[in-house]
This record gives C-alpha cells, structure tokens and sequence, in this order.
C-alpha cells in the first residue's frame, strides 16, 4: 500500500466516524423517532362534505357536473371511512347542522365548522374541499380542527392531475396517508 492510499484510508475512516458522531448527537437531540401511539379513546369528529371550489373556465362555461358530484360524495364516503377505520375518531350525525354547513362556505370560513362541531358535541371539524383549476389540474384539501378553539390541528393537500374518479380517489388516499393518518399523528 503506498502512502498516499493509506492516507487517503485513514482520511476516509475519520470522515465515517464523524459522520457517526453526527448521526449519534442528532439522534439524541432529536430524542426517539418513534411513532406516536393513536390516543387510547377515539376523538368525536363532525365531518362535512368535501366542497367544490370550481374555479375553471370550464366550471364558468358549463357549471356544475353531475360526474363532480358524484366524486364529491365518493370522497365524502371514503373519507368518514378511513377516519373511522383508523380508530383516531368516532364520527358524528352532521344531519342536524346539515343546512347550516352547506350555506356556510367551510372552507374559507375558519370559524363556521368548529362553531357547528361544538353544537354537535364534537371536538374536532374536518372539512375538504377540491379545487379545480381545470380539467388537468385540481387539489384535493382535508382541514381538521380543534371544535373549541377552532386552531388547526391537522391539514393536507394534494394535487392530482386529471378530472377523473381514478385520480380523486388516488388523490384522497394518497392525502390520507401521508398527511391526516400518516402513522405517529394524532389529533
């Protein structure tokens, strides 16, 4: 071995171990990554029907889609299942604020949900809305909050690209994963 290897060797060894030493102090900076447990008693939820923000020319040219709506209610559907599913929440009727929350846009009013949530005995609103930009590109938005002080707990977005059930749904389970049920986040 000739000197220049053998100093690039031990060169290299340092490096490693400092990187170690690195890994090592963040580690206990950071403390555990370990996943936090869901909490032992599930959260009461209020959860409203996902919104259509339809802010395309094609929503201004045609209005509203029969095909929009029904993808609405399927994510509607899909969401209240997961979130029962995880076993986080027990979801609520929202039959008898139905109305109210329909005239409400929820989406841009940040005390309208919890207000409803807390009348339902809740302690949390979920709320979601899609926008459509167009026909290509659209967003999927989850909003939890706290029914009592109305502060965001948890939210999420994901943008999906086409306007077709396929991608609602990918968008939905994707967001679900990820973000609102993503292992470790409680609410």
């Amino acid at each position: 071995m000739t000197k220049a290897s053998a100093t690039f060797k031990a060169g290299r060894a340092r490096a490693r171990g400092g990187a170690l030493l690195a890994a090592s102090l963040l580690a206990a900076w950071c403390g555990p990554l370990r996943a936090a447990a869901p909490p032992a008693v599930p959260v009461t939820a209020a959860v409203f029907p996902f919104e259509l923000d339809d802010t395309s020319l094609d929503g201004a040219m045609r209005g509203v889609q029969p095909a929009e709506q029904a993808r609405l209610l399927a994510l509607d559907a899909r969401l209240r299942s997961a979130l029962a599913a995880s076993g986080r929440y027990t979801l609520l009727d929202t039959a008898p604020v139905a109305a109210r929350a329909a005239a409400a846009s929820l989406r841009s009013c940040e005390s309208c949900g919890p207000a409803l949530a807390r009348q339902l005995g809740a302690q949390v609103e979920v709320n979601g809305w899609v926008q459509k930009v167009s026909n290509l590109i659209l967003n999927i938005n989850v909003v939890v909050r706290d029914a009592a002080s109305g502060r965001v707990i948890d939210a999420g977005s994901a943008d999906i690209r086409g306007n077709t059930d396929e991608s609602w749904q990918h968008g939905l389970s994707w967001l679900l994963r990820h973000r609102i049920l993503a292992d470790g986040r409680t609410p």
